[in-house]
């Protein structure tokens, strides 16, 4: 091998290098995904165009409080299993699913649940599903819920509306549930429960965990048939 074939054989390999090293370093990982997450959340909290500025309470003082949130103070409490941020703008009438379960000896309730909503991706800044117009009921989307009282613990599946058509998939998302310990199902539209949620990618749609997105949800309940 004559010294140019060398030279220029050793300036190929250290290119080769240089350019690995360089896109190995841009490429996103998922701490910096996460991170990415957690700062969009807080100035999303801090400040927005949806709901206004956000006053977060602890798990404690939303206890301690007969388990609501003043609305006129835009209280949300955030719930640090799973990060959650939720607010209760009303809690609904007729009975919750704990109470429910007491009328059955297994106390296992299997229940059909209308839901209108409106999700926001934090980080993008864009809304991406709605059905919560008004006078647009035929869009209503239903889910099936299942809660077992030992454990408290839910499951759930679409069976019809824009989540199961746009995401391609009946899974319900865990921060979809969340709510359901605090608020109660009526079929009277007029007394029908709502909240707003904060929810992480880790309690989101597949959608949101694959990108670690955070979203926004204006969410009611109103019990089916």
């Amino acid at each position: 091998m004559n010294k140019l074939t060398y030279i220029s054989l050793l300036f190929f390999s250290l290119c080769s290098v240089m350019f690995s090293t360089t896109s190995c370093n841009n490429e996103e990982t998922y701490a910096d995904k996460k991170k990415k997450e957690k700062n969009a959340i807080k100035n999303f909290i801090s400040k927005n165009d949806i709901v206004g500025s956000i006053n977060v309470i602890s798990e404690s003082q939303f206890y301690a409080q007969d388990s609501i949130t003043d609305t006129a103070k835009n209280e949300y409490v955030l719930f640090d299993d799973d990060g959650i941020y939720m607010q209760i703008v009303s809690r609904g009438g007729g009975k919750n699913f704990v109470e429910m379960s007491k009328e059955f000896a297994d106390s296992t309730v299997n229940k059909s649940v209308l839901c209108r909503f409106m999700e926001y991706n934090i980080e993008t800044g864009d809304t991406t599903l709605l059905n919560n117009v008004p006078n647009y009921s035929y869009s209503v989307d239903k889910m099936l819920v299942n809660y077992t009282h030992r454990g408290r613990s839910y499951t759930a599946s679409f069976t019809e509306g824009m989540m199961l058509k746009y995401y391609s998939s009946n899974v319900v998302p865990t921060g979809w549930l969340k709510p359901l310990d605090f608020v109660r199902l009526s079929r009277d539209v007029d007394d029908i429960a709502k909240v707003r949620i904060i929810v992480p990618h880790t309690s989101g749609t597949a959608t949101a965990s694959s990108y670690v997105y955070p979203y926004f949800y204006e969410l009611s309940y109103q019990l089916g048939r």
